[in-house]
């Protein structure tokens, strides 16, 4: 009998090794999702003390959309909205003086929280553990993997069969998944078996001691996020929750007579360390709860994948120094990457090809934060003379009249540490004029918005409850495409949303193609998805609320979406002159309005114009056509 005819408890969509940020993330999602998870980690506990431990804007905005952000900030955690930078007086002599401030998140980033939220890892992590319960997924605890072997030829369904034990030996276990990941971290034995190697950017060249406790201090800037040169080193101060204060502190450089990667030193000695980087100023410790040395080596993994059955993310696959704080969100960006594109597939919706989009995507952004976070750590870990000390630039949120190259990089890497700065190149779901979806109707010259990029935050009121409302969250992390059909004014757009929606209704067409096979049951309360699995739909006019009625404005189909219909009525200072603020801060006709189609993961898919006719309906065919598992496109109506 052929050995794929296992017993079905020991069969599962994904086995997922380690529960830190990225195996949690991804194991949420695809537990929400509805599919089996089998999810184990080495440690017998989550996190007790220490790791990452800052959370950027972008990741707050991706937690909100998850449910998850109000269980998180009601660990009160600390918010950092500015950075001090410090350094030896430019004038000479001794001690540190403070030589500017910069927003966390300046103003040019349009943040629906501007500021890094700092909690430690263990308590982000119980957040997720908690939501897995709800979906009937615990961690199996202490349990490693021992081997694993993939092929889809011996067995099509569940290709991966996964060998599991016990820490202690006493147990074992041999269980058959869709897919394996590997996200526990820089030492993964997953990647180890693939033996994909880890390409160094750069020799380790600093070795930094961190170290988390509640101190007594009378340097004036311990709430905020700092960072300090003077002649005997550099620090990071980084707040934390209940009084605590995280700092980096440099132990040691390449450029030491007796520099070894591997040095170490007591909490004791690094404590003697800070207090001479402070001085004039003392700080005491009351209590130390965490305590770690660590070498600084900015690698990344050769391949993220090499079947599209076996992925790695997280630490797996890229290690940075963590005073840029990109960690724990890069981890997250990893999972929800992968996570869709496994449900897309699984669920009969796109082509196994679009898993291949996961390795090119992830790994160009770690490569980029490698290229960043090598220059930082190396200017972090100078000792800057006093001519090069010098103050931040005017601006938003800074003070001072000069910029140092610290500065300057910092700065410029606002967008990127800030999440905002992410972006896809051109693939089948990111459209580009080599698109397969060729029409002139595809991307409308006026448009702001970039394939690839985020979607732009705006704010709209919602018409049936008046409420204002976050446009880029009413709809919630759901597996589904975002289609944000920007329908102008209503006398302008009535005969072109017709004909949207009849032509939506159109027998193989991107919409009709994958309604869910239960439609008639759904419930008439169902928000996002009453039609279709894989879509969710809203309506934004460019109109005042009292001004918009849905069931004269919209055509049946798009009317059942009563709950997603907006006024677009509410000014924006960043497009002040605007009738229509977020058709205008989308660059999209304020009248005859546009669809834009937003990716499960919140990135752009493709803009086409609204128009009279079939062209816009075709223009989506073409665009989801590129990567569905459906012929999309026909003339029959589908009543």
């Amino acid at each position: 009998m052929p050995d794929y005819y296992e017993p079905i408890s020991s069969r599962f969509s994904a086995v997922i090794v380690g529960a830190g940020p990225v195996g949690l993330m991804l194991s949420t999602c695809l537990a929400r999702w509805g599919y089996k998870i089998k999810h184990i980690d080495n440690r017998a506990e989550p996190t007790p003390t220490g790791r990452a431990d800052g959370i950027q804007p972008r990741s707050l905005d991706l937690l909100r959309n998850m449910g998850l952000k109000s269980a998180i900030m009601a660990h009160k955690p600390a918010r950092v909205y500015e950075v001090a930078f410090w350094d030896p007086p430019k004038t000479g002599g001794e001690g540190i003086v403070r030589t500017g401030t910069w927003a966390s998140c300046p103003n040019f980033i349009d943040a629906r929280y501007p500021f890094t939220t700092l909690l430690h890892q263990g308590l982000i992590e119980r957040v997720f553990i908690a939501d897995l319960a709800k979906n009937g997924v615990e961690i199996q605890r202490p349990w490693t993997i021992t081997g694993f072997t993939s092929d889809e030829k011996a067995n099509p369904e569940y290709p991966v069969t996964v060998d599991l034990a016990h820490i202690d030996g006493t147990h074992k276990e041999t269980v058959h998944a869709k897919y394996l990941f590997g996200g526990e971290g820089g030492k993964s034995f997953v990647r180890d078996q693939l033996k994909i190697g880890v390409s160094f950017k750069d020799p380790i060249s600093y070795v930094w001691g961190v170290m988390d406790g509640v101190v007594k201090t009378d340097f004036p800037d311990i709430k905020m996020k700092c960072t300090i040169h003077s002649q005997h080193g550099s620090i990071m101060v980084i707040p934390r929750e209940d009084n605590m204060v995280r700092l980096y502190i440099q132990i040691a450089s390449s450029t030491d007579a007796d520099f070894h990667p591997r040095k170490t030193a007591s909490a004791e000695e690094v404590q003697e360390r800070a207090k001479r980087i402070l001085e004039p100023y003392s700080i005491e410790w009351e209590r130390v709860e965490w305590y770690s040395v660590y070498p600084i080596g900015q690698g990344i993994s050769d391949k993220y994948t090499l079947d599209h059955r076996v992925f790695l993310g997280g630490d797996a696959c890229h290690t940075h120094s963590p005073k840029a704080g990109q960690g724990m969100n890069t981890a997250f960006l990893d999972a929800q990457n992968l996570a869709w594109k496994i449900h897309a597939v699984e669920a009969g919706f796109a082509s196994r090809k679009i898993l291949e989009t996961y390795e090119p995507e992830r790994k160009e952004v770690a490569e980029n934060l490698l290229a960043f976070d090598n220059k930082y750590a190396k200017l972090f870990s100078q000792k800057p003379s006093t001519d090069t000390v010098v103050a931040a630039t005017k601006g938003d949120g800074a003070q001072g009249a000069e910029e140092n190259e610290f500065i300057k990089t910092f700065k410029e890497a606002c967008e990127f540490t800030s999440g905002y700065g992410v972006f896809y190149k051109a693939n089948a779901l990111n459209w580009s004029p080599e698109h397969p979806a060729q029409s002139h109707v595809v991307h409308p010259k006026s448009t702001r918005l970039v394939p690839g990029r985020l979607f732009i935050n705006a704010n709209v009121t919602r018409v049936v409850d008046a409420n204002v409302v976050h446009l880029e969250q009413e709809i919630p992390l759901n597996g589904s495409f975002r289609l944000f059909i920007f329908a102008g004014k209503p006398s302008v757009s009535a005969q072109a949303l017709k004909d949207l929606a009849a032509n939506m209704q159109k027998k193989g067409s991107f919409y009709q193609a994958y309604m869910r096979p239960d439609v008639d049951a759904v419930s008439h309360h169902e928000r996002h998805n009453p039609h279709s699995l894989f879509f969710s739909v809203c309506s934004i006019f460019a109109a005042k609320r009292s001004d918009v009625e849905i069931s004269r404005d919209l055509p049946p189909l798009l009317a059942r979406y009563k709950d997603n219909v907006y006024a677009d009525d509410l000014w924006d200072r960043r497009v002040p002159d605007a009738q229509a603020a977020a058709h205008a801060k989308m660059g999209l006709d304020q009248e005859k309005g546009g669809v834009v189609v937003v990716r499960p993961d919140g990135y752009v898919g493709v803009v086409v114009a609204l128009t009279e006719g079939s062209a816009t309906v075709d223009a989506l065919n073409q665009y989801f056509g590129s990567f569905c598992t459906k012929k999309l496109g026909g003339d029959h109506a589908q009543l």
